[in-house]
């Protein structure tokens, strides 16, 4: 079946999603169709994703344009305004295989020269938040190795800083049973290792019947999914960890020994201004707690520069933070006013200065990711090749390798080169 041409912004949710989307966009009969899935993070991927349109339009003259993700729910109009857009699809509708059909190219066909004058009206959009949660996995598009399972949606908090509640809408968990059935589905397509993912991971079941946590699901997946290699987790939040799951860390080794935290700022006062649930304190513990479980375990974060009102003393700390944690595989969010958000009417830090922080940020990450590298240097372990030269290990490093088929090989790692481990198969 041919396949649409798909342009993905920001979250591991909305690769995962595009997937789902390439799949309902090519039955429809939209394969020569560019569907750019937008994210509503920060103003630069906004950006980036309105200059991904234009250029597009102009690599493809005439193949229908539709834009969806979270930017495209919040200020559809925006971009359905914009003369290289065809359609318009929120985040419900654009996991709905209907959608695509109206979407569909209309009788009256483009100029030979896909030549188009400037809309005098907005494009259509659809969905406008209607019809249920979607499905958790669709199945076909995901042949490979690696491969993200959706099983939390939406999110309930209100950190200040941050829009996507108002994109995801509420929290919502599909069900332990469906969750083992699309996992068993991927395993069967030759998936070794799956992501769990979600907006919002740690409040996993809490809407459900029998309230299930992260942990009881991470538990009964493995249980009952015996062929699956290995089963990784992306961003978790510190205070919301359940005991469940710290157990498993602790006795599964098909639990990948990889934490990546949601701690967004290493102060506490900035963390408060923030609406965030944990403390300065709590993360450290949390980092702590899992080292000790695991020694070989690894820590990732997300942490944003130059929130408002951050002064040199309270980035410092969160600075600080990278080294006292290890903080290897480090994300860092320079601070991008969302209007709409508590934030926004919060005083703003100047513009160099964000930059200046968030470059520091960065430089801190790379060193704690060259130590956490060379410690690793002579050990053993188990690197999920994911396509010829180049795989992961279990602790979420890439690794460079002599390996042309994919799957799970032993190795040797030799060296460590350009952020990356270098492999030798035992």
């Amino acid at each position: 079946m041919a396949a649409p041409r798909i342009i993905t912004f920001g979250c591991r949710l909305n690769a995962y999603e595009s997937e789902i989307i390439r799949r309902a966009a090519g039955e429809a009969g939209l394969a020569d169709a560019v569907i750019v899935n937008t994210c509503a993070v920060t103003a630069e991927a906004e950006r980036q994703a309105r200059q991904a349109i234009r250029r597009a339009r102009r690599e493809h003259p005439g193949a229908r344009i539709i834009v969806t993700g979270c930017a495209a729910t919040l200020a559809p109009q925006h971009y359905a305004a914009m003369p290289e857009v065809d359609a318009v699809l929120d985040n419900q509708a654009k996991l709905r295989a209907e959608s695509y059909a109206v979407a569909a190219p209309h009788p009256d066909p483009l100029p030979a020269s896909g030549a188009r004058e400037r809309a005098t009206t907005p494009r259509p959009v659809y969905g406008e938040r209607e019809g249920p949660a979607p499905k958790a996995w669709e199945g076909e598009g995901q042949a490979r190795v690696r491969a993200y399972l959706q099983v939390q949606q939406g999110c309930d908090h209100r950190c200040t800083f941050c829009i996507i509640p108002y994109a995801r809408g509420p929290s919502r968990s599909v069900p332990v049973a469906a969750v083992i059935e699309q996992a068993r589905g991927m395993v069967a397509g030759g998936v070794r290792e799956i992501v769990l993912t979600g907006v919002d991971l740690t409040a996993y079941g809490a809407e459900l019947p029998d309230r299930p946590t992260l942990g009881t699901l991470a538990r009964r997946l493995l249980a009952e999914v015996p062929e699956l290699a290995r089963l990784r987790l992306s961003s978790l939040d510190p205070s919301e960890i359940d005991d469940a799951l710290w157990s498993l860390f602790a006795d599964e080794p098909r639990l990948m020994p990889h934490l990546h935290l949601s701690l967004q700022a290493g102060d506490d006062l900035v963390l408060k201004r923030m609406k965030r649930r944990h403390s300065r304190a709590q993360a450290i513990e949390a980092v702590r707690r899992a080292r000790a479980l695991r020694p070989e375990m690894a820590i990732g974060a997300d942490l944003i520069a130059g929130f408002p009102t951050e002064d040199a003393a309270m980035f410092r700390n969160s600075l600080d933070l990278v080294a006292e944690c290890g903080i290897a595989f480090l994300h860092v969010f320079p601070y991008s006013t969302r209007p709409g958000t508590p934030a926004a009417r919060m005083p703003t830090v100047a513009p160099e200065l964000v930059r200046e922080r968030a470059a520091l940020l960065r430089a801190a990450g790379a060193a704690a990711l060259s130590a956490e590298l060379r410690s690793r240097i002579g050990t053993v372990g188990q690197v999920l090749v994911e396509k010829p030269g180049s795989g992961r290990a279990e602790f979420y490093a890439a690794v460079e390798c002599p390996m042309d088929v994919a799957g799970v090989r032993r190795m040797r790692f030799t060296e460590s080169a350009g952020g990356k481990l270098v492999g030798a198969p035992l």
